[in-house]
């Protein structure tokens, strides 16, 4: 359908068909990347390479807003798109500053095509990373203090009423009013509906594009436990009772070097159909502290990954960096979540749905998690949960739950985290999949292609045969 400059993250995180052409660059101003169409190249989707020397020397990196949305990119303004463009084309739509003044324009020409004054992959990789906080850090409360990592190194010796007593009081100061918002963000997924209208319009038609999840399903549900301690590894008998009386399975990560993981708790959870994974090494929120700290304790990890037979991580205290989590080595990380600003390292990917990090899936955990809400917030029903699991299924998303056996055993959370599994048990749109499970079909997802076929389009590759072809936008 398309024909582009370069390989077009947007295009690839949706599986849009397209093929990489240089001759698609004629008559292109220098520093843009484009998608024209095949058979009229005249229609063109354009934007400012961020690798481009227009960007080098006009961007403006902050935050804006489009279509009502939060938008992190190198902004060009439209005196300079003005004349990099050149005659025939007109500002359109307005893309404003935090300070709701006009910022920069989206561009179209008499032919049908649209140029944005950003580059749409660095705009979606602005969320996946958490890049955006390098513009709002002095802003809002993003990234952990000295005060919190402080807070975490005592966390062995301070009592557990203090923990819980400065938890309460850290969360009274985390922000609700900035972004990321809690407990819903929808700003990466408003912006790929953006990018599919421009995509659309150029086309003249909904482009293809595969479903994110297998049929029949039309979202998914993915429980996940983190076992911190005894206490939690004690329970997991009666939790994996609970699930499997409702239908469902789950993922456990254990802490190796904090407690003994014994043989029969390993094929307890194998014969429930249950998944087992790594939560660190020592459970000290310091896995991901800097390279030469991930680099000595990686051998010891997977060592024990091996023995449990995990191809899946989670970093304790939801402990993450971007440019290290590659050098894990697993299959698939779960240690980001969508927004979450209680976390010791607040903020949040925005992301419901899975996406790559290097050659690792990461599956972004989307429901508050039970200490936050019931220990630190002090809530005492399902609501929260309800509530944006409901969303979820509305818009296509996971589900992905992070809960703690640890603090299951209080009857408050037992009988929400009930509540939540009762309330989707009978639902046959949902997919209740492992975390392995997710991360295998994303592999096959992102390994397919749409493909014309006579009139239609179909799937061709891996996912053949359980991908549908989609041709509306994305929720």
């Amino acid at each position: 359908m398309f024909l582009t400059t370069e390989a077009v993250p947007f295009f690839d995180y949706l599986r849009i068909p397209y093929r990489i052409d240089g001759g698609g660059s004629a008559g292109l101003p220098d520093g843009f990347g484009a998608a024209s169409l095949e058979l009229n190249r005249d229609r063109r989707m354009m934007w400012p390479a961020e690798s481009g020397d227009l960007v080098a020397r006009a961007g403006i990196h902050g935050e804006y807003e489009l279509g009502g949305s939060p938008l992190f990119a190198h902004l060009v303004p439209d005196d300079e798109m003005k004349s990099a463009l050149g005659p025939g084309w007109h500002s359109a739509e307005a893309v404003r500053g935090r300070d709701d003044r006009m910022a920069a324009s989206v561009w179209r020409d008499a032919n049908g095509s649209v140029c944005l004054p950003f580059d749409p992959g660095q705009a979606l990789l602005a969320f996946w990373s958490e890049g955006y906080q390098r513009i709002t850090s002095g802003r809002h409360a993003q990234g952990p203090s000295r005060a919190l990592r402080l807070y975490y190194r005592l966390r062995p010796i301070v009592p557990r009423r203090v923990q819980i007593a400065l938890r309460r009081q850290y969360a009274r100061r985390s922000t609700r009013g900035g972004f990321p918002r809690w407990p819903v963000e929808p700003a990466l997924h408003d912006l790929l509906r953006n990018l599919y209208g421009v995509a659309e319009e150029v086309a003249g038609e909904p482009p293809p594009w595969i479903a994110p999840w297998p049929a029949p399903y039309e979202w998914a549900i993915v429980l996940t436990h983190d076992v911190e301690g005894m206490d939690g590894y004690r329970r997991i008998g009666d939790l994996l009772a609970l699930e499997t009386e409702l239908g469902f399975r789950s993922a456990w990560y254990f802490v190796p070097r904090r407690y003994t993981v014994q043989a029969e708790t390993l094929r307890q959870i194998e014969g429930a159909g249950g998944e087992i994974g790594l939560h660190g090494l020592f459970h000290d929120g310091r896995d991901l502290a800097s390279p030469k700290l991930l680099e000595s304790r990686l051998p010891e990890m997977r060592r024990h990954a091996a023995r449990y037979g995990a191809i899946g991580f989670r970093s304790p205290a939801t402990q993450r960096q971007w440019e290290l989590m590659p050098m894990l080595g697993f299959d698939y990380d779960s240690s980001y979540s969508d927004t979450d600003p209680y976390e010791p390292q607040p903020g949040g990917s925005c992301a419901w749905l899975p996406y790559a990090i290097g050659e690792m899936v990461e599956l972004p955990i989307t429901l508050a998690q039970d200490h936050t809400l019931f220990v630190i917030l002090s809530h005492t029903d399902a609501g929260v949960w309800l509530d944006k699991a409901a969303l979820l299924r509305e818009r296509g998303g996971m589900a992905l739950m992070l809960t703690h056996p640890d603090y299951l055993g209080d009857e408050t959370a037992r009988s929400a985290y009930r509540e939540v599994l009762e309330a989707h048990a009978d639902d046959a749109t949902a997919w209740r999949a492992l975390p392995r499970e997710v991360s295998a079909w994303w592999r096959r997802r992102a390994s397919s292609d749409v493909v014309r076929d006579g009139d239609a389009w179909r799937v061709r590759g891996p996912a053949e045969g359980e991908a549908t072809v989609v041709r509306a936008s994305p929720r």
